[in-house]
């Protein structure tokens, strides 16, 4: 018998209840339980053609042992009773080979009060109504848009992907959270004939929880063409120090790579440049920084993490200030730190009063960074080596396409010098940032 086959909110629970009680009736302490089941569905339309119709659903069980003062993981895909009975107790017996841990237990109850009452409208109820035919449409339509433009388009692919999402989670201490969640993605990307051989390429994929809130087909085809446009003739130009502004689609490049420091995982195992700094400046009063899973249809909002912790908004940097770490149940334990959530949901930013057009019509000389292509940041240190394309700003006006070029330097340093926030966030992504501009960076280039 497979517990899904429904696939009903019920079902899950019931299994996760019967997996709680089989594992203590075996020598389990405590567990933590998660059900869930993900429906993925991807259309991609390539030179006039389908080129890749694909849909996957997956059901899983995540199971957290807790025995004799041991821990373990364990997961699987098969849900057939007899199945799960014999994966249950081999992950048990496993568990009592593994030496003890005394920072490994359930989290205190009282983490779990206070979640969010208010529906995050995370899931889109018009989901199950949607056709392939439409999903084909979606992707065709902006192949379309884009076909016929301009001579030199080599090849052109487009793509519409969504998915459903069901969890439910289950600690023997008293937390059971059930949950579900939709996502779409659609976009586009270009490939052109240049000089020399050249094949510049230009890319714009949109994401939202709700299909409606993804931007009409032509703004997205429009937008995919015109990178591939701003990516011909791109060369390096002579090294310099100077102002960077930093597209809104492009700060991810440089932000995921700077988030682990934030964890208390890395300050634990001495891979944190931030260790130690609490309270302290790590930038400029511009910087401001704010975790929150709260926002309705964020691609980041949740009611609780992974540790069952409800979702509050959290206050990373204040004005320059490091005001707190990401400390799930595990490494605060090891740090004496009380938990805050063990990871980032939204990313928000203090917003300034200009959007990004007005920042770069304002710039006298610049480069402005559309994408980050490769290099590497030491988390231990802080220090980092990107490499970048986008624009030379000269009076306001994008004057030569750049790219293999690099910035290097300290990210404290590069906090400081963040001079302004736009006001233009982005809100297609769970990092939800502005266009933002730093002053004096060296570029490395011819």
């Amino acid at each position: 018998m497979d517990f899904l086959n429904k696939g009903s909110e019920t079902n899950k629970t019931e299994l996760a209840y019967w997996a709680q009680k089989y594992a203590k009736q075996n020598g389990a302490d405590n567990t933590s339980i998660v059900i869930s089941k993900n429906r993925s569905i991807n259309v991609d339309y390539r030179d006039d053609k389908i080129d890749q119709l694909k849909e996957s659903t997956q059901n899983s069980l995540w199971i957290e042992i807790y025995a004799g003062g041991r821990y373990s993981s364990h997961s699987t895909n098969d849900l057939r009773k007899e199945s799960l009975e014999k994966f249950i107790t081999n992950a048990i017996a496993m568990t009592k080979f593994l030496g003890e841990d005394p920072f490994q237990s359930l989290p205190d109850p009282a983490l779990y009060q206070g979640r969010p009452t208010a529906d995050l409208q995370l899931y889109d109820a018009n989901y199950s109504k949607m056709t392939a035919e439409e999903r084909v449409s979606r992707a065709k339509e902006l192949h379309d848009l884009i076909k016929g433009r301009d001579p030199r388009l080599i090849s052109i692919t487009s793509g519409f992907s969504d998915s459903h999402y069901e969890n439910t989670h289950l600690k023997s201490n008293g937390f059971e959270g059930n949950y579900e969640n939709s996502s779409f993605s659609w976009g586009a990307s270009v490939s052109l004939r240049g000089e020399d051989d050249k094949k510049p390429e230009g890319w714009k994929y949109y994401g939202a929880r709700h299909l409606a809130d993804l931007p009409p087909s032509k703004q997205i085809a429009d937008e995919a063409f015109r990178r591939g446009l701003d990516s011909m003739g791109q060369k390096k130009i002579k090294s310099g120090k100077m102002p960077m502004l930093l597209e809104n689609t492009a700060v991810g490049g440089l932000f995921w790579r700077v988030l682990h420091p934030f964890s208390a995982a890395a300050i634990q195992q001495k891979q944190s440049f931030l260790e130690g700094k609490q309270g302290q400046r790590i930038g400029s009063e511009n910087l401001t920084l704010i975790d929150d899973p709260t926002i309705i249809r964020g691609m980041g909002s949740r009611y609780y993490d992974g540790d069952g912790i409800s979702a509050k908004k959290l206050v990373i940097v204040e004005n320059g200030i490091l005001k707190n770490y990401y400390v799930d149940v595990y490494y605060g334990r090891k740090l004496g730190m009380n938990p805050t959530t063990g990871g980032s949901s939204n990313i928000t930013f203090k917003t300034g009063t200009r959007s990004g057009a007005e920042m770069e019509a304002d710039l006298d000389r610049g480069i402005l960074v559309t994408s980050f292509i490769g290099g590497n940041a030491n988390s231990t240190t802080g220090d980092y080596s990107l490499g970048i394309s986008g624009w030379l700003i000269e009076n306001g006006k994008r004057v030569q396409p750049v790219n293999e070029m690099n910035i290097s330097g300290n990210f404290i340093e590069l906090f400081e010098n963040l001079s302004e926030t736009g006001n233009d966030p982005y809100t297609y992504s769970s990092l939800r940032a502005p266009t933002l501009l730093f002053d004096g960076i060296s570029f490395a280039g011819a």
